[in-house]
């Protein structure tokens, strides 16, 4: 494989109206090559078919076959928004794989919540299983990144005291556009827009705990297997959401995933 697509290494997943495949896509995101196989799993080879992004549906860049790991109050900002304390070590919630949808599907707003939030986050792929990760072996276990809506229901996550059912809805995780996989993940800006309107506007640096520390720790806790996510928390600016309206978060390097929310 050569060319401009390996030096962008975005990884998306796709449709034309047919079975889901992956692609690479083009450092402009314009162009998506088509390829063989399952990137996380096996060997992937161009398939010589080529076509542009506004061409096709762009899915879930990952159904994690496991779990996606969630992150609670990692940024001090949205702590203190909470009025909640900056956590000693992080705060670990799981969400249902069956949550995750893709660019551009609609986030669904359950009848049994009426307070609906948005929460732009960096989003962390496991590439490896992996189990006890030191922290300074975290890259070796990465396949990469890309942008999540940590979708809550604010009402229920207060009631409920845990957050399975506040996060973990169907369509509350939304993944995209790709995963970016040659990336720094420590100093990216992370925006926001409900409506076009910035209501995030933040940094990666600002995280309590970074990007090595959380997979270390989450290793320590569970084996992380291929395709596992792991959400890193959302910086201050968290806001209600209703139907009707649109999400936009927009992460340094990778892209924007923009999801509409709508009711039953």
């Amino acid at each position: 494989m050569s060319g401009a697509y390996i030096g962008a290494m975005r990884i998306a997943r796709f449709t034309t109206g047919e079975d889901p495949v992956y692609g690479l896509v083009d450092g402009a995101g314009e162009k998506i090559a088509e390829i063989t196989g399952d990137p996380l799993y096996t060997k992937i080879e161009l398939t010589g078919q080529t076509h542009l992004v506004d061409d096709v549906r762009l899915l879930a860049p990952v159904i994690p076959r496991s779990k996606v790991i969630g992150i609670g109050r990692n940024y001090a900002d949205h702590a203190a928004e909470m009025d909640s304390d900056v956590p000693t070590e992080p705060m670990m919630f799981l969400i249902p794989n069956t949550a995750v949808i893709g660019p551009g599907d609609p986030v669904v707003i359950p009848p049994t919540t009426s307070e609906v939030h948005y929460e732009g986050e960096l989003a962390v792929v496991i590439g490896r299983m992996c189990r006890d990760v030191a922290p300074e072996e975290v890259s070796r276990v990465v396949f990469g990144y890309t942008c999540a809506n940590d979708v809550t229901a604010r009402d229920l996550q207060r009631g409920d005291g845990q957050w399975a059912r506040a996060k973990g809805f169907d369509t509350f995780c939304p993944l995209g556009p790709w995963i970016e996989t040659d990336l720094d993940p420590s100093g990216l800006s992370l925006t926001t827009r409900l409506d076009d309107e910035t209501v995030q506007d933040g940094t990666t640096a600002d995280l309590v705990f970074g990007v090595a520390e959380l997979v270390s720790y989450a290793s320590r806790a569970f084996t992380l297997l291929p395709g596992d996510v792991i959400l890193t928390g959302t910086p201050a600016g968290v806001g209600p959401v209703t139907a009707g309206q649109r999400v936009e978060v927009e992460i340094e390097d990778i892209g924007i995933l923009s999801n509409p929310f709508v009711t039953p």
